[in-house]
């Protein structure tokens, strides 16, 4: 019995330790991002500013993947119904995997649909802590990825830009869970080295068999800010069309869609 746990445990153990960077990066990706056809939520969101005050705004998220022979596409529609301020606005993203995402906002009281070009993809997502980029995720291709430690229940990576003209950071270190295969904490280094921005786990739900993030938390250690989102209604394989993900549906919602 002995000789068979120690087996056992070394065969995990061999297991752990065969698998290649590439692949847990590929599997964070896909957990992170990609579960199901398709998938949709209800988001709150509360922003902290450095005096402890509270701003808030409640959205409807929707996500289709679109590319054939799992070439990366998807395609986002972001719709915001509180408060006041942002009612109605909705943003829409076309992500692609050679090229920059497509992206587009829609303002309301402008009646105004503006593109969001490439290198805003690292700005705040309507004043959040959360950037563009954060909300329909980081293309994995963009970075040099390196397995920095194994820990019981963690893989550490570390990514670097490619091209670092783009992006504020010098690298982001990842703790990928490794059984969901859940990016479960990242840090943000600047081009000094100096950590300025973290993001935080704070509540996983398992739904529809799915291991899913349901609250998390991204800090901005500069500004001493921080923004919580969290995740209801969460639900994957809804049977979206792909006709409502464009600029015809910024100015009006598909309400069939966002009643849960």
């Amino acid at each position: 019995m002995k000789f068979l746990t120690m087996l056992l445990l070394l065969t995990l153990n061999w297991n752990a330790l065969a698998i290649s960077v590439d692949e847990i990066v590929q599997k964070t990706n896909h957990n992170s991002y990609y579960r199901g056809k398709d998938g949709r939520a209800e988001v709150k969101m509360v922003i902290k500013d450095s005096q402890g005050r509270e701003r808030k705004r409640s959205f409807t998220i929707l996500r289709l993947n679109t590319g054939k022979n799992k070439d990366g596409k998807q395609k986002f529609y972001v719709y915001f119904k509180r408060p006041s301020d942002v009612k109605k606005m909705a943003f829409l993203v076309w992500k692609q995997i050679n090229q920059e995402d497509d992206r587009w906002m829609y303002f309301p009281s402008l009646d105004l649909v503006k593109r969001i070009a490439g290198a805003d993809k690292r700005t705040s997502f309507v004043g959040s802590d959360f950037f563009y980029e954060d909300v329909s995720g980081r293309n994995i291709d963009a970075d040099k990825h390196e397995l920095l430690e194994t820990s019981d229940n963690y893989f550490v990576i570390k990514n670097t830009p490619k091209d670092v003209v783009p992006v504020e950071f010098s690298y982001f270190k990842m703790w990928i869970h490794k059984t969901s295969f859940l990016p479960i904490k990242s840090e943000y280094y600047d081009k000094a080295g100096k950590l300025y921005r973290t993001y935080e786990v704070a509540k996983v739900d398992t739904i529809q068999d799915k291991p899913t993030v349901t609250k998390a938390i991204m800090k901005d250690l500069n500004k001493k800010t921080e923004t919580e989102l969290s995740y209801s209604k969460v639900e994957y394989d809804v049977g979206l069309s792909e006709d409502i993900f464009t600029e015809r549906y910024l100015r009006n919602p598909p309400v069939k869609e966002m009643k849960f």
